[in-house]
């Protein structure tokens, strides 16, 4: 089975379908696949349940729609859920599921791209011959899960964080949640309102803001120098919460705005987890040495048994496993080379959206950036 078009869109996470929006705005044909039975699964299938949306709606939008105007400042999971519905149906985006992509290779001579999927209902091989290829498969394609000595030995559950739903099954347990990004810290948090034992390793220097401070800065971001609100973020945070080293949170010499232009690294948005730490219902601990049956040995030399993992370690990109000819856009980890924001565009039609850990508001910047490039070159 072959089909031709101009564009293929790998991915219907948000990034892929506010490309495919964009396209359509602009009447640009384009065909978009996914290997999963639905949209942005990550959200559906691997979110936790209690997850918002860590920004402010106004922060978080895809392009060419708003939220309803009765819906919350922070977003939970559900409705944001309910919105990417709406968006499919108010663009017409008819995504191509249980399609797993295998190759996709430039041929210079045609100046086109081939790329082969399979579709996993039928078991055929689909051929796609496209004039531009758009990587919107996600940098949360695959959970990263890290190497310790002993893990594979572990007697108790050890879980990515994606697998996780609810601290409800975890009461009375010792729990250990490995990692102290916005994903590790709710956890925890979640994992103590649902009276489970629990610690957290906090392996590296970490900002922790209120919601409310943050929607603050990036306000203020808009019109002041980065250096200037970042000041003031730490100050106010400092205020609010003291000073979190002594209860084993250091903070990064960046500033939070600036650590995330940077690095792509975000601050903690806090739920609450901070006071659960300063009054010790949430235990802080340091990187781990080894794992010896069901106890966990940290490299301070301290021991302690546990029940359960949760690994909120992240993802990884697995865009490098089927692209072939990305050298001119991804780095080895499937990830850009260049820096935000000319991150989105590689070599012979090739752009990538959402990738560039700018979380939505990123999405739609590229979204806009990649469909107007194609459409500069669509009537050649």
């Amino acid at each position: 089975m072959e089909e031709q078009t101009i564009v293929l869109i790998v991915g219907v996470g948000p990034a892929g379908l506010a490309t495919a929006a964009c396209l359509t705005q602009l009447s640009v044909p384009y065909v978009i696949i996914e290997r999963e039975d639905c949209s942005a699964s990550l959200w559906r299938n691997r979110a936790y349940d209690r997850l918002k949306l860590h920004l402010a709606k106004e922060f978080c939008e895809l392009p060419h729609m708003s939220y309803p105007v009765d819906a919350p400042t922070y977003i939970p999971k559900d409705q944001f859920v309910k919105y990417i519905d709406n968006y499919i149906e108010r663009f017409d985006i008819r995504p191509k599921y249980h399609t797993s992509i295998k190759s996709c290779t430039y041929d210079k001579s045609r100046k086109c791209w081939f790329s082969m999927a399979h579709d996993m209902k039928t078991s055929m091989v689909v051929k796609y011959t496209s004039r531009h290829l758009v990587v919107a498969s996600g940098e949360n394609s695959e959970g990263n899960i890290p190497m310790i000595p002993g893990l594979h030995g572990f007697i108790g559950e050890a879980i990515h964080s994606s697998r996780y739903k609810s601290g409800s099954t975890y009461s009375g347990k010792n729990v250990l949640v490995v990692g102290c990004g916005n994903s590790g810290m709710e956890i925890a948090y979640d994992l103590a309102a649902h009276g489970a034992n629990t610690s957290i390793v906090i392996r590296s220097p970490v900002h922790v803001v209120t919601k409310e401070i943050m929607r603050l800065g990036m306000t203020l971001v808009q019109y002041i120098s980065v250096n200037v609100v970042d000041d003031f973020l730490v100050r106010m945070s400092d205020f609010v919460s003291g000073d979190l080293s002594k209860h084993g949170i250091m903070r990064p010499k960046l500033g939070p705005l600036l650590l995330k232009e940077k690095t792509g690294r975000s601050a903690v948005i806090d739920v609450g987890t901070v006071g659960l730490i300063k009054n010790g219902t949430i235990k802080v601990l340091g990187n781990i040495f080894q794992i010896k049956g069901n106890i966990v040995e940290f490299e301070d030399g301290k021991e302690s048994t546990f029940d359960a993992i949760v690994f909120a370690t992240g993802y990884k990109s697995t865009a490098n496993t089927w692209l072939k000819n990305g050298e001119s856009m991804l780095n080895n980890d499937g990830l850009p080379k260049k820096d935000f924001p000319n991150q989105w565009k590689g070599a012979n039609g090739l752009y990538c959206a959402g990738l560039a850990k700018r979380g939505l508001a990123g999405i739609a910047m590229d979204a806009r950036n990649i469909a107007n490039d194609i459409l500069s070159s669509y009537h050649e």
